[in-house]
């Protein structure tokens, strides 16, 4: 059933006010995945302070407008899901990317930095999804930091345990 210009307005408002509280924006292909399996996927983008709507492109346009963004949605000939990121785009396009993972369906197709204004291609995205947690890249650049030091403070001992014999 379509939309009166009143429900229309609703929905450009809404979704306006949500950009401007939003760092990032995925846009996912949902076309085929089971409605139980979105509604997983909302509960999980609801855990990470995000969330998915799914907005007709021409309405999308408009809100897109109205944060100064010339972006067009109907590049992408499927249906758009957008996703709204309010922090790190790391944090969401990870979940999100395991996902599109189990269901061959589900596609990241895109997104939108909202903080520079860029356009950010699905490949990218994909790529950032599929690194490990924050916290495990963290421990991995400690490890790298701290291994040489722990080497030579090995050799060291080694050395003193000789020269003490």
């Amino acid at each position: 059933m379509a939309k009166t210009k009143e429900q229309k307005g609703k929905v450009i408002e809404k979704n306006s006010a949500d950009i401007k509280n939003a760092t990032n924006l995925i846009f996912a292909d949902f076309g085929g995945t089971k409605t139980a399996d979105i509604r997983t996927l909302r509960s999980t983008l609801k855990g990470l302070d995000s969330r998915m709507e799914v907005i007709k492109k021409r309405l999308l346009k408009i809100i897109l407008k109205t944060k100064g963004i010339d972006f067009d949605p109907k590049q992408f000939a499927a249906q758009v899901g957008t996703i709204f990121v309010r922090g790190e785009i790391s944090e969401v396009a990870g979940p999100v990317y395991k996902f599109s993972k189990d269901k061959e369906k589900f596609k990241m197709l895109g997104g939108i930095d909202l903080i520079k204004g860029e356009s950010i291609d699905g490949e990218f995205l994909k790529r950032i999804g599929q690194l490990p947690p924050r916290e495990v890249l963290l421990a991995q650049v400690l490890g790298g930091m701290v291994a040489p030091l722990r080497a030579f403070m090995w050799i060291i001992q080694e050395r003193s345990k000789k020269m003490n014999s």
